[in-house]
């Protein structure tokens, strides 16, 4: 009796100890911030884990405009939106839709940052000429376009004809920090990794596009947990990266879902915070950033 007293004892302390890294609730992240680190500055982060329609460009600003109003009730200083958040990863419509950067979306988006008073990270399809990148911004509370990161790890084989593929990896100097930006499956790419740990950034943003068949959520939802853990250590700095949910409407993708469970994780401080699963989320995070 005494060993299985014992034996449920360890069982219980090991509960603890892996829980105790998950941060879930807006009240167990800010009991957080309220830690003093000297030297580290505190950044209120939103992942907007929003429900991307592909093709409904109207009605997908709605929702990013919603979320962006509710960031900053919470007063956050950054939201993080998903990759092709106006319409749609993967989504040939978007040769034909797709406005260049800057340009008409992303005037709008800017406009939003600077009517709302936050920064703005956000996936949205480019037009330039002919080609069509996939790509994302980081926008200042000002209104002006900081970085702008095109995909290079584009998996053409998903759509005829493919995204083009984008040029090198960039981070910027802001007042929070140095920021950079990845897109999705760049970070499944080491040499891409390395490089974004060259630029030495105090905190890098990743809008995804993560999908799988149905049947393999929620269970699919920790291998982005996986790739967002192994990026944060690897350039030794917090990662935010923001899923959307719906369903993937094109391509030899069809039908796939996206499956929510936005991850951020911070490799100094062990933090780690998860979006819902399959559900629309607005996850408020605070992180420490070197600065």
């Amino acid at each position: 009796m005494r060993q299985i007293y014992k034996l449920a004892l360890i069982a219980i302390l090991s509960f603890i100890s892996i829980i105790s890294n998950i941060s879930v609730s807006a009240d167990a992240i800010d009991s957080k911030a309220s830690i003093h680190q000297p030297g580290h500055k505190t950044v209120k982060i939103a992942m907007a884990q929003i429900n991307c329609i592909d093709g409904d460009l109207s009605g997908n600003l709605v929702r990013i405009t919603n979320a962006i109003g509710e960031a900053r009730q919470q007063q956050a200083d950054i939201i993080v939106f998903p990759e092709s958040s106006l319409l749609g990863w993967i989504n040939p419509e978007a040769f034909q839709r797709a406005s260049p950067i800057p340009g008409k979306e992303s005037e709008i988006i800017c406009q939003l940052a600077q009517k709302y008073k936050i920064h703005i990270c956000i996936g949205l399809d480019e037009k330039d000429g002919d080609r069509l990148y996939d790509s994302a911004i980081l926008i200042d509370d000002n209104g002006k376009i900081l970085l702008k990161h095109r995909k290079i790890n584009v998996l053409p084989e998903l759509m005829t004809p493919p995204y083009s593929v984008g040029d090198g990896v960039q981070a910027v100097q802001t007042r929070f920090g140095i920021i950079g930006i990845m897109i999705c499956a760049d970070s499944f790419r080491d040499n891409l990794i390395e490089s974004m740990k060259e630029k030495k950034p105090d905190l890098l943003l990743i809008p995804y596009g993560w999908a799988a068949p149905e049947n393999e959520w929620p269970g699919h939802g920790r291998e982005l947990l996986k790739v967002v853990r192994k990026t944060a250590i690897k350039v030794n700095c917090p990662v935010v990266g923001t899923n959307l949910i719906g369903q993937v409407s094109h391509g030899p993708w069809t039908g796939q879902i996206y499956g929510g469970q936005s991850v951020a994780f911070d490799p100094g401080t062990n933090q780690l915070f998860i979006g819902k699963d399959r559900d629309k989320d607005l996850l408020i995070i605070s992180l420490y950033l070197n600065n």
